[in-house]
């Protein structure tokens, strides 16, 4: 068993340097207060970057979200996108990093005077947290692909927690995680509140259906930026997109599956449930999306927007 996130690197991590809060430190000595509002709450948001070419993919998206988040639950702002961008290249320089590297940027409230869930007790400003890692997919997940198990967690509505916000409190999606590992399976597939398939826990969830594209109206997930791509790439390619309710017996039947997501970009899906979906192969589908995006990543690398230092 494995998911999306199983990766290669792991033994070169052992003396990368951490940002907390634009001071470097040595892994074993990096460390947050046990006041910090994210490890008190969960009360935080955060991204997950990757590095190729030295180069921080599609940056500028993922510090829109990073920012609306943070508004979203009343953060004080104190450190731009610029500063943050730059202690962003910062950690990749100190750390001699230009490829196969995943970012952990997380953002909490900041620390408390005391163990209480009222942000007016926070006495510092946001804490943020740079961990730069090593990290490769592992190429059998990129082809063969992963099984998925659809469990009895829901996506929510957003009046309960907001599923659109990528925030630290991620119980849901972990509970969803576990009870995927214990039936066998890598991964999990949610639903939303009325039974529609939502998203998986760490990924987005695209299925081919009678030679159009189907994903989830997005009402109940995050707005993946790789979904994203997914999506108007596909259109590019004249393909029939269609962001909208469906359910397991679509599912079932599709002619293809996979997921997205930041770390390993498009993944396929060879049986969720126990149910084979096609052939139990990587289709022409999804291998020609993963190459539209590898495209896209060339292209992003080599774009005259990059004015950033690259490590």
């Amino acid at each position: 068993m494995q998911g999306t996130h199983e990766y290669e690197g792991a033994d070169r991590n052992k003396d990368v340097l951490i940002d907390i809060n634009g001071e470097l430190f040595p892994r074993e000595k990096a460390a947050i207060s046990v006041f910090d509002s994210g490890f008190i709450l969960g009360d935080g948001v955060w991204e997950g970057l990757r590095v190729e070419g030295g180069t921080i993919l599609f940056l500028e998206q993922h510090l829109d979200r990073l920012y609306e988040g943070m508004h979203t639950l009343d953060f004080p702002i104190e450190v731009d996108r610029e500063t943050l961008t730059q202690r962003l290249y910062g950690a990749l320089a100190a750390n001699a990093m230009t490829d196969g590297v995943h970012i952990r940027l997380m953002v909490s409230r900041g620390i408390k005077s005391t163990p209480y869930q009222d942000p007016r007790v926070t006495i510092t400003p946001p804490t943020i947290v740079i961990i730069p890692e090593f990290k490769t997919a592992l190429p059998d997940t990129v082809e063969r692909g992963v099984t998925l198990f659809t469990v009895h967690v829901r996506r929510g509505y957003s009046d309960v927690q907001d599923p659109t916000l990528n925030t630290h409190s991620k119980l849901n999606c972990i509970t969803a995680c576990i009870q995927a590992a214990k039936a066998g399976y890598d991964e999990a597939l949610m639903l939303d509140p009325h039974g529609f398939v939502a998203t998986c826990n760490s990924t987005h969830f695209f299925i081919v259906r009678r030679g159009e594209l189907w994903t989830s109206t997005g009402d109940y997930c995050l707005d993946g930026i790789t979904r994203r791509k997914v999506l108007t790439m596909a259109a590019e390619e004249g393909m029939t997109v269609r962001e909208r309710n469906f359910t397991l017996t679509d599912v079932y039947n599709a002619e293809e599956a996979f997921v997205t997501g930041t770390f390993a970009g498009l993944v396929p899906v060879r049986e969720v449930d126990g149910r084979r979906i096609g052939d139990g192969a990587r289709g022409p589908t999804v291998r020609g999306l993963q190459d539209a995006y590898r495209g896209r990543v060339a292209d992003y690398i080599a774009g005259p927007g990059q004015t950033h230092p690259r490590g």
